[in-house]
């Protein structure tokens, strides 16, 4: 539990979101945290701060839609119908809906899914696309066994 308040605290210190973030789920086994970033991304950029978050974490990205990204989504998705009642299947196309449901809203959006330290972890980054409003932020971390 906390190797996964501590990569929480990392990835959210390094998006200047850590103040006013909430959990949304916390357990032994998953931690999901809402939040918006203080600094001023520009949509255009999320791809960027992405990436150089990656590095900064010394993490392995994960192709979403590879075994591995399923086989690492199959992991999060067990650990949070093990806490919350969850009325679909699981499914990884999920994570393409949620973004498609974002850009809907008007909303450019950047996530990424990467292995560091033994932990899973997938973030998204999402802003109007007129750049108006904050950069908001959500992460999920799953420990993956060891």
């Amino acid at each position: 539990m906390i190797k996964l308040h501590r990569l929480a605290g990392e990835i959210m210190t390094y998006l200047d979101a850590y103040e006013g973030s909430r959990p949304a789920l916390d357990t032994a086994e998953i931690l999901i945290v809402r939040g918006h970033s203080k600094k001023r991304i520009k949509a255009d950029n999320m791809k960027k701060i992405l990436d150089n978050l990656m590095e900064h974490l010394e993490a392995e990205e994960i192709d979403l839609l590879s075994d591995a990204g399923a086989d690492l989504i199959g992991i999060m998705d067990e650990h949070i119908r093990k806490n919350v009642e969850v009325g679909a299947d699981p499914d990884i196309a999920g994570v393409q809906r949620l973004k498609e449901s974002l850009e809907n809203m008007n909303f450019k959006v950047e996530y990424r899914l990467g292995i560091t330290r033994k932990t899973g972890f997938f973030i998204v980054l999402y802003k109007d696309k007129s750049d108006m409003g904050p950069c908001f932020v959500e992460i999920v971390v799953s420990d993956i066994g060891e």
